[in-house]
């Protein structure tokens, strides 16, 4: 049942993200950003509801009262990333717009990159370090000052189950250039919908948002740090089956 549901949902994205990536480039030049992106959040948020209908993935928000308030109260969020579920779900959950970091490559998938082209995102060469970090500075600044919020995968990739990544200090970086305060979220979506697996199962995925941490006076690497611990210390409650492993590694041998 997992394989058929799974192949429907696939089908399902195949089938709607032509037609909508088609609109949304022959619009965008009539759109403003933020139309674009409610153009664009849409689909997000059907992607969302099907992936609960069709796969019986549903998520469970904890933490929604450490947002910023205000309509013009800007944060980073750095969020753990384990699948492709959580960058559709930021989207459908968050009140207010997000600006996603991330490689320019991905603007050349088919119909999803070409529409996401059309977004007022931060994409970058991650080949040009210095360039693109100033970029992301600039936008990023200019984006916060709209109300928007900037989301970034502080481990850079999905990391599988049960396991960490290296915490890059670049989201802090940007909160500390910026003045604004950085939020941790931790989410357990690789229970339901793995690293690189096709076949996806029910359940339940936590999302867990941390208190805004104040990045004045901050040094990122620090600062990251109290981001990570949080993150994974997080991810160890919410989910301790991933990791009994490390405490079976440290028992002592008989």
């Amino acid at each position: 049942m997992p394989l058929i549901r799974s192949l429907l949902h696939l089908l399902w994205m195949i089938l709607t993200v032509i037609p909508w990536a088609i609109a949304v480039m022959l619009a965008a030049p009539f759109l403003n950003s933020t139309q674009i992106y409610k153009m664009c959040a849409g689909w997000l948020r059907l992607t969302v509801n099907s992936g609960t209908l069709l796969l019986g993935i549903q998520n469970r928000v904890t933490g929604m009262e450490n947002l910023p308030k205000s309509e013009t109260g800007a944060c980073v969020l750095l969020v753990k990333h384990q699948s492709t579920w959580e960058t559709f779900s930021m989207v459908a959950l968050m009140p207010h717009p997000l600006a996603y970091v991330f490689k320019k490559e991905l603007l050349r998938v088919p119909f999803f990159g070409w529409a996401m082209a059309r977004m007022d995102m931060i994409h970058i060469d991650r080949s040009k370090r210095t360039e693109a970090f100033a970029k992301v500075v600039e936008q990023g600044r200019r984006l916060m000052k709209q109300g928007v919020w900037v989301i970034m995968f502080p481990e850079g990739t999905r990391i599988a189950r049960g396991q960490q990544g290296v915490y890059k200090s670049g989201g802090t970086r940007l909160a500390i250039e910026t003045g604004v305060p950085v939020i941790p979220v931790a989410v357990t979506s690789a229970k339901c919908w793995p690293r690189k697996a096709f076949i996806k199962t029910p359940g339940i995925v936590d999302i867990s948002i941390g208190k805004p941490i104040s990045s004045v006076g901050r040094k990122p690497d620090e600062l990251m740090r109290e981001v990570q611990d949080w993150i994974e210390a997080e991810m160890r409650r919410l989910d301790p089956e991933a990791y009994a492993h490390e405490n079976t590694s440290t028992r002592p041998k008989a």
